[in-house]
């Protein structure tokens, strides 16, 4: 289930990216992304 959230928002954020989005949007979706991959992690290795 994390993974699929992972998927989606790494596909939002590769659009934000292409599309030019403004910076702060961009860096926020980065920074929600890098949580759900280190609780996806802390949950598999852990």
């Amino acid at each position: 289930m994390i993974d699929e959230k992972i998927c989606k928002l790494r596909e939002k954020l590769n659009r934000s990216i292409q599309n030019n989005e403004n910076y702060e949007i961009i860096y926020e979706i980065s920074v929600e992304l890098d949580n759900l991959i280190a609780e996806y992690y802390k949950n598999e290795v852990f």
